[in-house]
């Protein structure tokens, strides 16, 4: 079941007709709905036309002089597959629609033609090109990603990230990885290492966040048979379980003060001691570590130590939050459908322009995460072959774009200095999640004048 489609804005439609009157009517009628409209007297014109200038829809009559509707339908579904044609047919001649959509034709109508059946029909066959080039491009762009299956997009930071990515994942530099909870840090790491010295080798991932204080030493370096209680027989933890290739300490932030301390010794030494062993063992492992946390702000409140920060920030890479990516939300959106549809083994390809627009106006705090959590539950509800705005979640559907107020014309609107100086530093946190650090290269200052600032404000609410 497919709902009709607002999104003809401007999309052209070549009538192939060698009846006048009818052309006239038809493009009256189209033109209503927002279509631009060529016209052609026989099929020969058409082609040579569609040789010159692009269309989105063909509609064309079945009897006209020389070459049929019928034979010109197989013709541009022989040169131009992607392009719908629509065949007016006289009522009751289902033999010539049948072998109309034999022919390569999207749909037909019958004449008498009633407008507000041909508009629809129109309508649908003008969306069917659209979603078949979107997902046409987006086969383009996954293919042209080549060493970044899982990196999509187009926007100008990503380039850049997967740029930067070339440049030094053939290092054994260590490198750290930022960005808000949901960019895809891990996914970042996995590029990393199928770029490096090291692909042929083991990629292991641990979250340091989701591991106890109690058992994160054990989980890193191992433990010997006895250690603690239930210490069986030997481990030798996830460092040696990635000998030669790459561990990836994700939400390092999150790491105990104590096991800092510990991870710092063996990085610099790359020699570590199991839990309650009696040697140490060496290891050639490169360490990729990931925070969402600002790490600069840990190491002023004593949550991080700065010697660690040095050594795992040889390298930095910024993961962009998914609002500053622009058009790459709806390129993520797409292979998100694309991937759930056929888990779900439903015809679901697209979606329709209000739903695009909720989407680009969201702001996505849980970023490409979230997107796809979305877009998982839009496919399961949806009835129709597109995702549409009521397939959303209320928190997108509801969604209204705030923006910061500096006052009007009225002198008595107008705000001091110091107060719009507060509102906008108010405003750019909010935007980077709380993260000073990134706020603080937004705003022009250092740090520290950010936090004189913030401390200023709450002594002055106080």
């Amino acid at each position: 079941m497919t709902e009709p489609s607002n999104q003809a804005t401007r999309q052209t439609v070549l009538i192939v007709d060698d009846d006048k009157s009818m052309c006239d009517l038809v493009q009256a009628a189209l033109s209503l709905n927002g279509f631009g409209t060529l016209v052609c007297q026989n099929a020969s014109q058409a082609i040579e036309r569609l040789h010159q200038q692009n269309v989105d829809v063909v509609l064309t009559d079945v009897r006209m002089p020389g070459t049929s509707g019928l034979e010109l339908c197989r013709q541009i579904h022989s040169l131009r597959p992607d392009l719908p044609v629509v065949v007016m047919t006289a009522f009751g001649n289902l033999e010539t629609a049948v072998e109309a959509i034999r022919g390569g034709a999207y749909d037909f109508v019958t004449k008498p033609v009633e407008m507000q059946v041909l508009r629809m029909a129109i309508q649908r066959a003008a969306e069917h090109r659209r979603l078949s080039e979107q997902i046409r491009l987006l086969s383009e762009t996954q293919q042209s990603n080549g060493d970044f299956p899982d990196l999509l997009g187009q926007s100008d930071v990503m380039g850049s990230l997967r740029e930067q990515i070339r440049r030094v994942a053939p290092s054994d530099a260590p490198i750290l990885i930022t960005g808000e909870s949901g960019t895809g840090k891990e996914v970042v790491a996995k590029s990393i290492h199928r770029l490096s010295l090291r692909a042929d080798k083991p990629f292991v991932a641990v979250n340091c966040a989701a591991v106890s204080e109690s058992l994160i030493e054990s989980e890193l370096f191992g433990h010997a048979k006895g250690a603690f209680t239930d210490a069986r027989t030997d481990r030798k933890g996830l460092f040696l379980e990635a000998q030669g290739g790459t561990l990836f300490l994700d939400e390092i932030g999150d790491m105990p003060m104590n096991m800092q301390v510990k991870l710092l010794r063996a990085l610099e030494e790359s020699r570590l001691r199991p839990v309650g062993g009696d040697r140490e063992v060496e290891f050639d492992v490169r360490v990729l570590a990931a925070t969402n946390r600002d790490l600069e702000s840990a190491i002023d409140s004593g949550d991080f130590r700065q010697d660690l920060f040095f050594r795992i920030n040889v390298i930095q890479l910024q993961l962009p939050p998914l609002r500053s990516r622009g058009a790459d939300i709806l390129e993520l959106a797409l292979s998100s459908i694309e991937r759930f549809a056929s888990q779900a083994n439903k015809d679901v390809n697209g979606i329709s322009k209000p739903a695009v627009e909720k989407l680009l106006a969201y702001r996505w705090p849980g970023n490409v995460r979230e997107l796809r959590n979305v877009m998982q539950r839009a496919v399961a509800l949806t009835q129709y072959d597109s995702i549409t705005v009521e397939d959303l979640p209320d928190k997108i559907r509801e969604h209204q774009p705030t923006t910061v107020f500096i006052g009007g014309d009225d002198p008595s609107e107008l705000m001091s200095l110091e107060d719009l100086e507060e509102r906008y530093i108010e405003h750019v946190l909010q935007a980077v999640e709380g993260n000073r650090t990134q706020a603080a290269k937004i705003l022009g200052v250092d740090r520290k004048t950010l936090y004189r600032k913030l401390k200023r404000k709450d002594e002055d609410e106080s």
